[in-house]
């Protein structure tokens, strides 16, 4: 019977300890995927990025042969609206990299808080592997089965109280 109980109390234990394991297995794992999801998000914008100043050349380019065409000279009015054309596409540019790096700093904190979680499940498991194993240990000890070594050298009290 007592070598069922300790095999039960060993089986919690280990069990604990396993599920502690797995659970910071399973955190890393969210971890990682959130940091390859972040870096696909940076390479993502650095590409939008891309395809916005192409399209921004297409677009002054375009603006400076339309203005050229039209016999206008490129000076004064145009210009201003070259440069303000410019200013815009820049901050187009700015936009997407500000919201890209926003959905970056958010995923790199879930990485973390996910770390962390896992670590949270290890001592998590080891204190509940503790307990296991002292509730296991003392539903073992019986004490009236306990040994005894002989018997006091002083006489029990009148009524079994103290004198």
């Amino acid at each position: 019977m007592c070598t069922l109980a300790l095999i039960g109390t060993a089986l919690s234990v280990g069990g604990a300890l396993v599920e502690g394991q797995q659970s910071r297995q399973m955190a890393d794992y969210q971890a990682k995927a959130y940091k390859q999801h972040a870096r696909a998000d940076a390479q993502s914008a650095a590409f939008e990025q891309g395809q916005e100043r192409h399209k921004q050349d297409l677009l002054l380019s375009q603006a400076r042969a339309q203005a050229g065409a039209s016999g206008v000279g490129i000076s004064g009015s145009p210009t201003e609206v070259l440069a303000a054309n410019a200013r815009q596409g820049q901050l187009d540019i700015k936009a997407i990299q500000y919201g890209s790096q926003l959905r970056q700093n958010n995923l790199t904190t879930q990485a973390a808080i996910s770390r962390f979680s896992g670590k949270q499940a290890v001592s998590a498991s080891i204190f509940r592997a503790g307990g296991n194993l002292v509730s296991g240990l003392s539903g073992l000890y019986d004490p009236s089965r306990a040994v005894t070594f002989g018997k006091s050298a002083f006489p029990s009290a009148p009524g079994g109280g103290l004198y």
